[in-house]
């Protein structure tokens, strides 16, 4: 499919046209400017549409249906996209044909991110969740390979080209990584996710190594293979590289990359277990990010790291109590074969400090509960050491709308992890700020690394929305970490 600008507006060769509308003063003056243009009652405009979030009305001019989009009060890129997102998913069966045009010329909707913003979540809307179901009828129209998304502006229609195609890029990415985090762990192994970084590699122009067992064994990733110890599955350490010319900064990703996480021998309740192959929801970001990074093609240099496993129930698994090494050369006590991703994310942390010391390191993970229940389901929580890097990392997530909300460091909760028997226990010996002592075990990994941040997105990588009856996949991340890295170039 296609995104295209222009600047003369026309419904002619539009089945659909949506415009979207803020709950502000100026919606009266728009809601007359839509109904002269369009020869509809204004006041049965003014009666009838508020502008609510979400809210959807829509009218026909001749054979093209317009829809006029409720926004609210919000201009959060996320609410316009999760608003946009909504009418293109319910509404698709009566989209007439395969063009629809984002009307901004009519709209109120002034923000300098709404040609992204509406195109984001009109695209993302065609999502299909359906990956294994024999019945293919419902496809979106924009999925036809003939259809064509138009975008009129009464602007810069070069900016808004450049935003539409970033918005194309960018959701069909997320569409990608939306596909990988729900897909059935039982196809979606370390291998799996190592064949998808390859070919993501060779079509988007970086490269790619992916670590077997073997080589796991002669590097040295003795965390990643404790957690690996319980199942059948082999592990992966996925290491990928997109370098630029002109790149003038190294940034390092480092992605939790459990595939299936039982909890191991202190095993999970089964009660939404299901859920758990999205585990590797920090890795997905992370390869998500690659691919988008290297499309934009930003002008810096990118390592990704994703440690890749299913953690399993097995004699063979690590026990509780065991003291296991780690890449690091550091010893671990494992009070809890259930906090596991910190165990991989310290072998990609330590590899990635040794191999590459990037000017900056960030790992995503999802990693704790008590994150949730901290700031539960609208941000991730940062943990960083470097103020600059913290409020890059905020300011990017405002602007995004995938928030992060920093949380505190202090040395103090360090000691909650001390071991009488290993360097450190993988588990606080206290049932309070978990999310914080587990960055804290983390932060012993990074050998001393000044400008590391960790994100623990548990809340935030599934999510309930209109494209499922379940919690699916958001893509989260993609979107904050490429608007980071735009503006730390």
């Amino acid at each position: 499919m296609k995104v295209l600008i222009s600047t003369t507006f026309s419904t002619q060769t539009c089945g659909t046209v949506i415009i979207p509308i803020l709950k502000a003063e100026s919606l009266g003056a728009t809601l007359e400017s839509i109904g002269q243009t369009f020869n509809v009652s204004i006041d049965r405009l003014k009666t009838d549409i508020k502008g609510d979030f979400k809210e959807i009305n829509h009218f026909y001019n001749g054979e093209t249906r317009i829809y006029l989009l409720g926004l609210g009060e919000k201009t959060n890129s996320n609410d316009i996209i999760a608003a946009a997102r909504n009418l293109s998913f319910t509404q698709k069966s009566k989209f007439n044909g395969g063009r629809i045009a984002i009307d901004l010329i009519h709209s109120n909707l002034t923000e300098s991110h709404a040609v992204q913003s509406m195109v984001n979540g009109i695209l993302l809307g065609a999502y299909r969740i359906g990956l294994y179901k024999s019945d293919s009828n419902g496809i979106h129209p924009l999925c036809q390979s003939e259809a064509e998304l138009v975008v009129f502006v009464d602007g810069d229609a070069e900016r808004s080209e450049k935003e539409a195609q970033k918005a194309l890029l960018t959701a069909q990415t997320q569409i990608q990584i939306m596909d990988l985090v729900n897909a059935a762990p039982n196809i979606k192994t370390p291998q799996y996710l190592a064949n998808w970084a390859i070919q993501s590699g060779e079509k988007n122009g970086f490269s790619v190594q992916a670590f077997d067992k073997k080589q796991c064994i002669e590097l040295g990733f003795k965390a990643l293979l404790s957690v690996n110890a319980g199942s059948q599955e082999e592990p992966r350490f996925i290491v990928m590289e997109y370098k630029h010319e002109k790149a003038q900064k190294t940034v390092g990703l480092v992605g939790k990359g459990v595939t299936f996480d039982t909890g191991g021998i202190s095993i999970k309740p089964s009660n939404n277990m299901h859920l758990m192959k999205s585990d590797m929801g920090g890795a997905a970001a992370v390869l998500g990010t690659m691919e988008l990074v290297a499309k934009l093609q930003l002008p810096i240099n990118l390592i990704g790291i994703v440690p890749a496993t299913e953690n399993m129930v097995d004699g063979a698994g690590t026990r509780p109590g065991d003291v296991i090494d780690s890449y690091a050369g550091k010893t671990i006590e494992v009070i809890d074969t259930d906090a596991e991703g910190r165990l991989v994310l310290a072998d990609g942390l330590a590899y990635m400090k040794k191999q590459y010391n990037p000017d900056v390191m960030i790992d995503l993970a999802t990693l704790t509960g008590n994150v949730i229940a901290a700031l539960g389901y609208n941000a991730a929580g940062l943990f960083c050491n470097n103020d600059t890097l913290s409020n890059a990392l905020l300011k990017a997530g405002e602007a995004s709308g995938e928030r992060v909300w920093r949380m505190p460091m202090w040395e103090a909760y360090f000691e909650d992890m001390k071991s009488d028997v290993a360097d450190i226990a993988n588990l606080s010996s206290k049932p309070v700020a978990g999310s914080i002592t587990a960055a804290k075990f983390l932060e012993f990994f990074i050998d001393n690394h000044t400008g590391w941040a960790h994100i623990d997105i548990a809340g935030m990588a599934l999510a309930t929305t209109e494209l499922g009856n379940h919690r699916t996949a958001t893509a989260y991340g993609i979107r904050l970490l490429t608007d980071f890295l735009e503006s730390w170039v």
